[in-house]
């Protein structure tokens, strides 16, 4: 079951207040193609092993966050920066 929309209204990114939207098919794809090949980290520096099955982006594109068992995990330091992920 996805996030329902109301949700998503009200969550932030705790670091800037920005807003968030559902991570695409295609950026979530393109994010799980870079953390199998050991390429992506967490904002603590924490190389990334698990895949995601969904996630939710920044409206500015900045940091992406994990939804685990359809439950947002807003935690700053898990957040993932886009900026080591090309063409995102």
């Amino acid at each position: 079951m996805p996030i329902s929309e109301e949700l998503l209204k009200i969550l932030c990114c705790p670091l800037t207040k920005k807003p968030v939207k559902m991570l695409s098919a295609d950026k979530l794809e393109l994010l799980n193609s870079r953390i199998a090949d050991g390429k992506i980290s967490d904002k603590e520096g924490n190389i990334l092993k698990e895949s995601l099955t969904e996630g939710i982006i920044t409206e500015d594109s900045q940091t992406i966050y994990r939804i685990d068992d359809n439950i947002p995990v807003m935690l700053a330091e898990t957040g993932i920066p886009t900026d080591q992920i090309e063409g995102f």
